[in-house]
């Protein structure tokens, strides 16, 4: 009799998304309104497996009312990196409730890389970019796993490593979203007002961008509004956003790049 025919195992490696695919969602959303867009995205499923991730800093409300009106159901990913201000651990709280999202998820650095690589806590004080990849970018890469897409609160105003953002992107084979790429401040804070949404309690106060608490400091009159993160470091990234600059061609008959012996 004949052997019967095995089915083989395909182990898919291909990225979720690729380039054409963000480009095409460019331009068929460009012009529409946020909250519609973010409703269409959810209702026909053209991010696939998608969650929104939120630092509930001081402009994260806007972010998560539109996907809450959107759909409350997508998962709302935090990461803790155990040197949070306690303010917005309750903020955090507060908009969750507030907004009726369902599905709450919360990341911390694991237990041994702490106890191996900032024994002490104080690697921030030191080395603020290793303390970001052990506290911050490692768990956010934890919590994306098995996610298609997922949606960034960045806005083009609020720094020059975030300038012409587009709505969509591909990062790692994902889609990135950012939704209020395009907003200025004045539209937040018109948002702000006219759904009078909560505030975090430390703006009053002056943090005007908030982070974990040793690296977060009030920001001056007239400085940029990202001044008070990593103050006296040339840091204005935790890592999980920073641009990817391409290396240079590098020409071998320009004169310039000729060895010298």
């Amino acid at each position: 009799m004949a052997e019967a025919a095995r089915t083989l195992d395909i182990i898919d490696t291909r990225p979720a998304f690729v380039q054409a695919d963000a480009d095409a969602l460019n331009a068929r959303f460009e012009g529409v309104g946020t909250l519609d867009m973010l409703k269409a995205v959810f209702a026909e499923g053209l991010a696939g497996n998608v969650a929104v991730v939120s630092s509930f800093g001081t402009e994260s409300a806007v972010l998560l009312h539109l996907v809450a009106q959107a759909d409350p159901t997508v998962p709302v990913i935090f990461v803790d990196t155990l040197k949070m201000f306690a303010e917005t651990l309750t903020y955090r709280d507060t908009l969750m409730n507030a907004f009726g999202f369902t599905d709450s998820r919360t990341v911390t650095p694991i237990a041994e890389v702490i106890a191996k690589k900032d024994e002490t806590g104080l690697r921030w004080s030191y080395d603020p970019d290793g303390c970001c990849e052990i506290r911050k970018v490692e768990p956010l890469k934890r919590a994306k796993d098995g996610l298609d897409a997922w949606i960034s609160g960045r806005k083009a105003f609020q720094s020059v490593t975030r300038q012409n953002l587009p709505r969509f992107e591909v990062e790692d084979g994902r889609l990135k979203i950012n939704p209020l790429g395009d907003w200025t401040k004045d539209d937040l804070e018109a948002y702000f007002a006219d759904h009078a949404l909560p505030r975090h309690p430390l703006e009053a106060q002056g943090y005007l961008s908030i982070g974990c608490e040793p690296c977060t400091s009030k920001v001056l009159p007239g400085e940029d509004p990202r001044a008070g993160r990593w103050r006296g470091w040339d840091k204005v990234e935790c890592g999980i956003h920073s641009p990817v600059t391409p290396l240079p061609v590098v020409d071998p008959e320009d004169p310039a790049n000729m060895p010298v012996f």
